[in-house]
């Protein structure tokens, strides 16, 4: 063979040429082009899902703004409440009376007895042993009782069976009596001549008994 055919083409230590400078913005477009994905989806159905995303953060923002307003409103009933300068609460409803009205009321003074719009006159007890006062509740009746004077305290004084009888008892445990006094009845109205029961005449005794039943209060006073 001839030298010139055993010649390689080039030199050995010249440089390779390169792409030119075409050739390498095409290869880079490509490049680019490669890595770009197409769209998951189609455009109407990005735009619903979009819309749909911007609804659910305006129901987020309204429900986080209705608890903000609710935490606040609380906060400030609590302040209204517990602060020293809070607002007076409404009045309270009249409370309901836990003790009964009178029934009767006894007035010492004019010496009468006031029941159902009707005064009838009493006699009470003489100086010696006079009438308690205050509220007093009726706890028995007797068409007729025997009446000592120690079931009033007075020792061995007396001892008399009257009618139309009727029983008080007072805060204190003890006992009094409306009754009939059969043994003076002109004394009601006139003059004080009991052992410290309340006397009436026998007619008015009677009309008093049959009103007044056990629980009823009955008021004493001077």
């Amino acid at each position: 063979m001839s030298d010139d055919l055993s010649r390689e083409p080039y030199p050995a230590d010249a440089t390779t040429p390169g792409p030119s400078a075409p050739e390498l913005s095409a290869a880079l477009r490509a490049l680019a082009g490669s890595g770009t994905a197409p769209a998951p989806v189609a455009g109407a159905q990005v735009r619903r899902r979009a819309a749909a995303r911007r609804r659910r953060r305006r129901t987020a923002l309204a429900g986080g703004a209705a608890v903000a307003v609710a935490a606040l409103a609380f906060g400030l009933t609590s302040a209204l409440r517990d602060g020293s300068d809070a607002r007076p609460a409404p009045p309270a409803a009249p409370a309901t009376r836990s003790a009964a009205a009178p029934a009767a009321t006894v007035d010492l003074g004019s010496r009468t007895l006031a029941l159902g719009g009707r005064s009838v006159p009493v006699s009470s007890g003489k100086e010696s042993h006079p009438t308690r006062t205050g509220r007093m509740t009726v706890v028995a009746k007797y068409r007729e009782k025997r009446l000592t004077s120690e079931s009033v305290g007075l020792g061995q004084e007396y001892d008399v069976t009257l009618p139309w009888v009727v029983e008080l008892r007072g805060p204190d445990g003890r006992s009094n009596f409306i009754l009939a006094m059969t043994y003076a009845e002109d004394a009601p109205g006139e003059r004080d001549a009991t052992r410290g029961s309340i006397g009436l005449r026998s007619a008015d005794a009677r009309w008093v008994y049959e009103r007044l039943e056990p629980g009823a209060v009955v008021t004493v006073r001077h």
